[in-house]
């Protein structure tokens, strides 16, 4: 079939599967459609069993040679392809922006930069990698890591293009062959990707994307036989189907999923930045895994920081994600705005009181408006699940022991933020919250070098620096005992 492409902002972006250094059509296409304002991106090849069978067989082909080549002879490939981002910075920024609604700007000078570093900090961490001794009495420990083979790499909707990559980077500077499947409501920038990863000299078959709806794709993805690592990220829900499927195989899996994150703010912390950081929570208008959308304020304070928060608000402008002073653009697709809506028409008839918000925006058919509820108790459903919107929850606690309790009161254990002035205060507050992350007076501050990842139902294992090749490699001790070969060597 003849590959199928479709202007998007100005962009040229193919719809089609990228398989074995090539594009392929599919018959089965789905609808996308731009959140901003319904315009038509394109109908997009909708992939399944046939193409995942074929991206499989494309990745296994290719992955002695890729694996052969070792850290040191893929860097130089990899780093081609962080350049390669880097340069069509601009227009990867435009297409994201139409396909997932996130804010242009922020694409352009955070987003795209960091999917380009995402790529470049792991082909250079992976160097260190080599050469691990540990010296024993008796025998040297050479420490290998080997590649483990085919990966599976299943991307949101949120982010895609730098969350896409933060699995890309690891997973190939490893070593392994790998089949992206990206998210069906924003699966364009990852097309994107696989040109920019051929024009840098990524040999055919070593990166694959199969597009397509979850349970078609995904499923038949997830099923294979042949994958040797499963690294998903979104909801808790998938992840259980997922998971599942992959302990038929024993294959190892790992997942980042939803959060419902605490946000506290004590008596003794700066307040002007603390309300500062409570209206970032409404960044890409609230669909964000990490975001502290618990409000969590020590009474003592409640009136004189909900005034400074409300003042910040004033900054959080709802409008086209293409324009310059837009803060919020809109949610990702018709059905997600019914499921936010859903949440918050319920959490009114459940008694919560809206402080501000809780309605649709005037801007457009998927806008929200920054909605904060109070007066809604800890077990009630806006407190307990993920909405995935720009909905938050203010409660207030009096003792740091309250405010502890309340922080893990879910089920979740993604992220946490902690606002106060006093260092031992602080970190006595940290070291009891039940987080992978939590943040002291900052916000969404990310190392690639610090572990990544969630507690409780918020995933399983830790994603970056050595912790994301202790996934995406077969650690292996060679273990040689000293003046054991002829001549003394060890």
């Amino acid at each position: 079939m003849t590959e199928v492409t479709s202007s998007v902002a100005g962009v040229e972006v193919s719809l089609d599967h990228w398989i074995g250094g090539k594009r392929v059509s599919s018959s089965e296409r789905f609808q996308n459609n731009s959140p901003i304002d319904g315009t038509d991106l394109g109908a997009v090849s909708a992939g399944g069993k046939a193409e995942v069978e074929m991206a499989v067989e494309a990745a296994i082909s290719a992955f002695p040679e890729w694996a052969a080549l070792g850290a040191e002879g893929r860097k130089p490939i990899l780093d081609k392809f962080a350049r390669g981002i880097l340069a069509r910075n601009e227009d990867l920024a435009k297409v994201e922006c139409a396909d997932n609604g996130s804010l242009l700007m922020g694409n352009i000078h955070r987003l795209v930069p960091r999917t380009a570093q995402n790529i470049s900090f792991f082909a250079e961490y992976a160097m260190s990698l080599q050469d691990h001794i540990i010296d024993h009495e008796e025998v040297t420990n050479d420490v290998r890591y080997d590649p483990s083979g085919v990966a599976a790499l299943i991307t949101p909707w949120n982010a895609p293009l730098m969350l896409t990559t933060w699995k890309i980077g690891p997973a190939l500077a490893a070593g392994n062959t790998i089949i992206v499947k990206p998210p069906e409501w924003a699966p364009l920038t990852c097309s994107m990707l696989a040109d920019i990863a051929h024009e840098a000299g990524v040999p055919a078959g070593v990166l694959n994307v199969v597009q397509g709806i979850g349970e078609d794709a995904g499923d038949a993805l997830v099923n294979s036989p042949e994958l040797a690592r499963i690294s998903f990220t979104g909801s808790t829900d998938t992840a259980k189907i997922i998971g599942q499927a992959a302990a038929r195989t024993i294959t190892p899996m790992s997942s980042e999923l939803g959060g419902k994150s605490p946000l506290i703010v004590c008596s003794d912390a700066n307040l002007d930045a603390a309300a500062q950081t409570v209206v970032m929570q409404y960044m890409n208008a609230g669909q964000v895994c990490l975001a502290g959308t618990r409000i969590l304020v020590e009474s003592s304070i409640e009136a004189e920081f909900l005034e400074k928060v409300r003042r910040a608000l004033g900054q959080m402008v709802v409008g086209d994600p293409r324009e310059a002073n837009t803060r919020i653009g809109p949610l990702i697709h018709p059905e997600h705005f019914a499921r936010v809506a859903g949440f918050v028409e319920r959490a009114k008839a459940a008694g919560g009181e809206v402080l501000w918000g809780g309605a649709t925006s005037d801007v457009g058919d998927l806008y929200f408006q920054p909605t904060m509820f109070t007066n809604v108790g800890l077990d009630a459903e806006i407190s307990q699940c993920e909405v995935f919107g720009p909905v938050l929850t203010w409660q207030t606690f009096d003792t740091d022991e309250e405010a502890i309790a309340v922080a893990n009161g879910t089920q979740y254990g993604l992220a946490g933020t902690l606002f106060s002035g006093n260092e031992d205060r602080a970190m006595r507050i940290a070291s009891r919250v039940v987080a992978g992350t939590l943040w002291v007076n900052c916000y969404f501050v990310r190392d690639l070098s610090a572990p990544f990842g969630g507690s409780r139902i918020s995933g399983i294992g830790r994603e970056g620096g050595s912790h994301s090749f202790d996934f995406y490699c077969d650690i292996k001790n060679i273990a040689v005992r000293k003046g054991s070969f002829a001549g003394g060597g060890n």
